[in-house]
C-alpha cells in the first residue's frame, strides 16, 4: 500500500477520473524505477484494477482519465488515437504573449520514431502580473497565465511550443528559464511547474449521444500561486481556448 489518496473527479462503473497532483509519475516504465505511481496507488485507494488511455507528464497536474474495464479501455483509447478530445491547460508562462491570443504550428520531435511530426497549439492570455523583482534583463518581472489548447498530442508539446515563442512555462526545467524557475522558488515559494489539465472533453464512446467533461481545479503550490499573483481561477470550465480572467482586485 501507498498511502496516497488521490481526489477522485468522478467515478461509474466504466471509468475513474482524478486530479493527479504534480510530481508523481503515472504508471512504471524503463526509465524510472519509482515504486509509487499513479496506476498503482490508485489501484490500491479504490481495491479495483485500472487501465491507463492517457497520461500526463510527472510535473504536470490535472485531469486524468482511467477506465474500469477491457472494453472500455479499448473504446477510450480509439477516441484518444483519433485525437477526439478537447483537452485545455492553464500554465503560468515567462512575459507577456503578443498578441494575446494565437497559434504555435511547429513539429515535434518523437523520440520513439526518430522523426518529427506535426503539431499545433492554441493559446490565449488570461491575466498578467508584474512584480518588482529584477531578473538579468528586466528591473521587474513579468508573467503571464495562458490557456492552452493541444490540438496533436505530442510529447511535451505544450512545453516545447510555449518555448519556442519565447514564452516558457514556469517550472519547466528542461524547455524553461532557470532564472525565473528560481524566482518563483524564492519569492512565490512555487516550486512546481506551473502546468495543469484543468479540462477534458469528449464523445461518450458508450452513447454517441452524450458528451463526457470533466474539470480539475487547481490546488496547492499552483493555487496559491494565482492568490499571489491576484489573479481567480475559472469558476467552470474555459469556454472555446479559454474565458477571461480578472485580477482580483477590480
Amino acid at each position: 500500500m501507498s498511502g496516497m489518496h488521490f481526489e477522485i473527479l468522478f467515478q461509474n462503473d466504466r471509468l475513474v477520473v482524478i486530479n493527479k497532483p504534480p510530481g508523481i509519475l503515472v504508471h512504471r516504465s524503463h526509465l524510472s524505477r519509482e515504486r509509487t505511481v499513479v496506476l498503482q496507488a490508485l489501484r490500491d485507494q479504490l481495491a479495483q484494477r485500472l487501465y491507463p488511455v492517457h497520461r500526463l507528464d510527472r510535473a504536470t497536474s490535472g485531469v486524468l482519465l482511467f477506465a474500469l474495464d477491457p472494453d472500455t479501455a479499448h473504446a477510450l483509447n480509439q477516441v484518444f488515437t483519433a485525437q477526439a478530445v478537447e483537452k485545455r491547460y492553464l500554465a503560468i508562462v515567462r512575459g507577456w504573449p503578443d498578441p494575446p491570443e494565437g497559434s504555435v504550428d511547429r513539429p515535434v520531435r518523437d523520440d520513439a520514431r526518430d522523426s518529427h511530426r506535426d503539431a499545433l497549439t492554441l493559446y490565449r492570455r488570461l491575466a498578467t502580473a508584474e512584480l518588482p523583482i529584477a531578473n538579468r534583463r528586466h528591473q521587474s518581472s513579468r508573467y503571464a497565465l495562458m490557456a492552452l489548447t493541444p490540438k496533436s498530442g505530442r510529447r511535451h508539446q505544450l512545453r516545447i511550443h510555449m518555448e519556442r515563442i519565447s514564452h516558457p512555462i514556469i517550472g519547466d526545467t528542461t524547455h524553461g528559464d532557470g532564472e525565473h524557475n528560481r524566482l518563483f522558488r524564492q519569492h512565490l515559494d512555487a516550486h512546481r511547474m506551473m502546468l495543469h489539465a484543468s479540462h477534458l472533453s469528449m464523445q461518450d464512446p458508450g452513447n454517441s449521444h452524450k458528451t463526457l467533461a470533466f474539470h480539475a481545479p487547481l490546488r496547492g503550490e499552483f493555487a496559491h500561486a494565482l492568490k499571489q499573483l491576484d489573479w481567480q481561477e475559472p469558476e467552470r470550465p474555459p469556454a472555446g481556448i479559454g474565458e477571461d480572467i480578472t485580477s482580483g482586485s477590480d
